[in-house]
């Protein structure tokens, strides 16, 4: 099977069983596919990949506003159900600035606490993008640093 361009046809949609079901424009059928981004936070609209279930490419899309239409929505609804990674707006307290500390967060989805357990499961991308890792292995954004209030640019300091 070859990998199809951004402006092949496709159909997505919801089988029985609940799986993602890929409909090529020459009437092949894939169950149980994935719809995957190459670069979730550099680039989250480029390079998307729909993956058969055994992990081979089935459909690269270039950029999102390529998909039709009537197939979007289902490529973000997929790609929202694979990807759960809040974004931190704000560190309201940390109980200790030794690890393991508990922190409490605003995030985009709401409030949340979790445990950091150490200083290496904070991971900076980049000079203003970190991921904070927590105890349970949610992953956690910091997308743009100095774009943080004061009070949770101190508290991180302590950390980084």
């Amino acid at each position: 099977m070859s990998v199809m361009s951004q402006h092949a046809f496709f159909h997505l949609q919801f089988d029985p069983f609940g799986q993602l079901m890929l409909t090529l424009a020459d009437g092949s059928e894939h169950h149980g596919v994935v719809v995957v981004r190459a670069f979730p936070i550099a680039a989250p609209n480029e390079g998307v990949s729909i993956l058969s279930r055994e992990g081979k490419e089935l459909v690269w899309i270039d950029h999102l506003d390529d998909v039709a239409d009537s197939e979007r929505p289902l490529v973000l609804q997929a790609l929202q159900a694979r990807e759960f990674m809040p974004e931190i707006l704000r560190l309201n307290s940390v109980n200790s600035f030794t690890t393991p500390s508990v922190w409490q967060v605003q995030t985009d989805r709401g409030p949340t606490e979790f445990v950091l357990k150490g200083e290496e499961d904070i991971r900076r991308l980049n000079v203003h993008t970190l991921i904070i890792s927590d105890a349970h292995g949610v992953q956690f954004l910091i997308h743009h640093l100095p774009s943080l209030d004061r009070h949770t640019r101190k508290l991180l300091d302590r950390f980084l």
